[in-house]
């Protein structure tokens, strides 16, 4: 039994190793069929793009380009070698059979193999020269452009700003940047590589018609994809040059820009003071801050970063129209929004640096200060119970203060030193402003005193043309002397008087004989000295006063009480 075991074991081997082989075959035919013949079309997809967002369907019109081959990879036709797309519509029997079969279904930048045979190309008459009788035909073909008549304007949005208070109209002018491609995705052209924006009014016939309408609802900041049939783009003849006939067009746009000629400017009032005595009107000079910025943020100017305010005259044309406008009605304190559209601002040429033509420009401002060349000092009192000796010019005062620009900025304080400031009033020893705002106080009486520059230290100052803000409180007074006297007499004057000063007996008084008398007047209470100046200087002048031939010694001759002078002389 073992050699029949061992002879049915190998016919078991033999039958095995046919049915591997056979089973082998069956997979080779199945997976390799012979090029010939072809019942229907065949299609090897070369390449497929990761999106497909439309496919060819029957009615759809196509652009193309293709190889035509015979299955020995003999050329026979190519639009590559024309240099130009084939066009075509499928499914109305403008292509042979397999061709209008094939393409449907395929997507842009899709690539097929495409292999036809004779009854779906030329069949047995073939095609000239060219093609010969039974022929299956290969395309290798590569999709570029779908649309159909029926297609609209198509927008894709991607990007929207949080805030829209305004969309594009008809007949409103926008700005934007824009990259332009065909179907497949071939740049055309582009605003970012011109560096400048597209500037133009939509919906009036300026732009071709399918922006007219891709454009509209727009907000400024939104980014678009605005696809456009040839119908509403450039049709069958293209713009000649990058643009081919019949070509579906793609726009990428971001809008920067928004205004109507009909536009006046927009005011945003941002926050206002809790106390607003007065608004600005036209004459007003002011001082504010600002951020200058266009629609779609891009910043162009700072009155911060120079760390110095804006000072100018409102309503007077000193700043652009819409400034001029927008400035009138604040209060000091204020924050507003300023938009003004570019006929209000730097027109259609801009400023030829940051500012581009046609820009609508946005101003956040803040208010400082502003005053009028007209305004007096604005005086507000808080007066004690007893209240009768108030001050005078020629006065001698002392007071404390808090000063401040109208902003609250802080400029300085008596409080910080511990003692207060001291004055003449009418000798010119404080800005105008502040003599006047110091007469006809009472000792503990406080004032608040606004100060307007010409006032104060006027376009000098720190900073120049500035409201300042006094805190006052009146410590002390004493009365000065009468107009145009330094020195008088508490009581009757002694007929005696140049003997007495005479110490020395030698019918003349010297300086030193003059001032001891003089001070030892005041020490007893029988003259007194205008206060508030150095009592040594007083004392010099009136003794130059008197010593009428200038040697240095008054005589008997020389000397004169001030009531038997003219009235121009500082003397006894």
């Amino acid at each position: 039994t073992f050699p029949h075991f061992a002879k049915h074991k190998r016919k078991m081997i033999r039958l095995t190793v046919q049915m591997i082989l056979l089973a082998f075959l069956v997979t080779f035919v199945a997976c390799n069929p012979p090029p010939l013949p072809l019942d229907d079309i065949a299609i090897e997809k070369t390449f497929t793009p990761d999106r497909c967002d439309r496919m060819v369907k029957s009615g759809d019109f196509v652009r193309y380009h293709y190889i035509g081959m015979f299955p020995d990879g003999k050329k026979f036709d190519s639009s590559y070698d024309r240099s130009t797309t084939y066009n075509v519509f499928v499914g109305q029997k403008q292509l042979i059979a397999g061709m209008d079969k094939a393409l449907v279904g395929m997507c842009v930048n899709e690539r097929w193999m495409i292999k036809i045979p004779p009854q779906l190309a030329y069949g047995k008459d073939g095609y000239g020269d060219n093609i010969p009788p039974d022929s299956i035909l290969h395309f290798d073909v590569l999709m570029l452009d779908i649309w159909n008549t029926e297609d609209k304007v198509q927008i894709k949005t991607y990007h929207k700003p949080e805030s829209c208070g305004r969309t594009v109209q008809v007949s409103d002018y926008i700005r934007y940047h824009y990259n332009g491609t065909l179907l497949d995705g071939t740049l055309f052209d582009s605003s970012h590589t011109r560096m400048r924006t597209y500037d133009t009014y939509v919906g009036i016939g300026w732009l071709i018609a399918g922006m007219d309408q891709g454009l509209l609802g727009m907000c400024v900041g939104e980014k678009r994809i605005i696809t456009l049939p040839p119908s509403l783009g450039y049709g069958e003849n293209g713009d000649g040059s990058d643009i081919p006939a019949q070509a579906s067009l793609v726009f990428d746009v971001v809008l920067l820009d928004l205004h109507n000629p009909k536009d006046e400017i927009t005011v945003e009032v941002q926050s206002l003071p809790d106390h607003c005595p007065r608004k600005s009107v036209v004459g007003d000079f002011m001082r504010y801050h600002y951020n200058g910025s266009l629609l779609d943020g891009t910043f162009f100017d700072s009155s911060y970063s120079r760390n110095r305010t804006y000072d100018t005259y409102i309503g007077k044309g000193y700043v652009i129209a819409g400034m001029d406008q927008g400035l009138l009605g604040v209060c000091v304190g204020e924050h507003r929004r300023i938009v003004i559209p570019p006929h209000l601002a730097y027109g259609e040429e801009g400023t030829g640096t940051k500012i581009p033509g046609s820009a609508v420009l946005v101003f956040d401002v803040h208010i400082i200060d502003f005053h009028n060349p007209s305004d007096t000092v604005e005086i507000t009192s808080v007066k004690p119970e007893n209240c009768s000796n108030n001050t005078k010019r020629g006065d001698f005062v002392k007071y404390h203060y808090n000063a401040t620009l109208m902003d609250g900025t802080y400029i300085g304080s008596t409080h910080t030193f511990g003692k207060t400031y001291d004055v003449v009033l009418g000798a010119g020893q404080v800005v105008i402003g502040m003599e006047q705002g110091l007469i006809g106080m009472c000792v503990g009486e406080k004032r608040k005193l606004v100060i307007p520059p010409h006032l104060a230290y006027g376009e000098r100052g720190v900073p120049g043309s500035a409201v300042l803000v006094f805190d006052v409180e009146l410590v002390d007074l004493e009365e000065g002397l009468p107009e145009g006297y330094m020195f008088v007499w508490n009581s009757d004057v002694t007929p005696n008087l140049f003997s007495e000063m005479d110490k020395n007996k030698d019918a003349q008084v010297d300086a030193a004989e003059f001032s001891d008398y003089i001070l030892q007047q005041v020490k007893e209470g029988k003259g007194r000295l205008a206060p508030g100046f150095d009592s040594q200087r007083i004392i010099e002048n009136m003794y130059d006063n008197q010593d009428r031939n200038k040697d240095g010694r008054i005589t008997e001759d020389e000397f004169k009480l001030k009531a038997d002078e003219a009235a121009a002389h500082d003397e006894l």
